[in-house]
């Protein structure tokens, strides 16, 4: 399955996810293909599944190539567990800002664990990431003041075969 949203440049999209399971064989099960921001939210205690099986197929001309995928701004939050399993590419990506303020976070990806064009800023949760590239990358190819990581609190434990967090912009973490 996939859930899509494809909303109003001005709109705020909430999603909270309570005892789910998405898996999409060919592309993302989560993608955000247009709103102003999109808050993802774990119900609280609830186990939540997301992943893909190994392939991705194009179904339009943006390059998806994660379990969550989103163009817009995107915040992940709540008192619940998300899994991520990312057999192929990245485990969540942003082609903005990838922001998660708290939950439970159990990511294996073949590529980055988590991905944000514009940067990748945690206030708190738990994370257990386990990647073949960076754990948490950030990157902006366009502009050298974006592409940061900031961190206030959290719990990481990161297994990655390249960084374990890795931003491009100068003066980083």
């Amino acid at each position: 399955g996939m859930e899509v949203v494809d909303a109003d440049k001005s709109d705020k999209i909430q999603i909270v996810l309570n005892g789910v399971t998405i898996s999409n064989s060919t592309s993302a099960a989560l993608y955000v293909l247009k709103a102003d921001k999109v808050f993802i939210t774990t119900a609280e205690k609830s186990e939540n599944t997301l992943s893909n099986g190994g392939t991705y197929k194009a179904i339009d001309d943006n390059n998806i190539d994660s379990v969550i995928y989103s163009k817009e701004d995107l915040t992940l939050n709540g008192k619940g567990c998300l899994t991520i399993n990312a057999d192929a590419g990245h485990g969540i990506v942003s082609k903005d800002s990838l922001v998660l303020t708290s939950g439970e976070y159990n990511i294996t990806a073949e590529s980055h664990g988590l991905s944000g064009k514009d940067d990748v800023s945690v206030a708190d949760g738990n994370y257990k990431i386990v990647s073949g590239k960076d754990g948490i990358h950030a990157e902006n190819s366009d502009d050298e003041s974006l592409g940061f990581v900031y961190i206030l609190d959290g719990t990481f434990d990161i297994t990655s075969e390249g960084d374990g967090i890795s931003g491009a912009a100068l003066g980083q973490i």
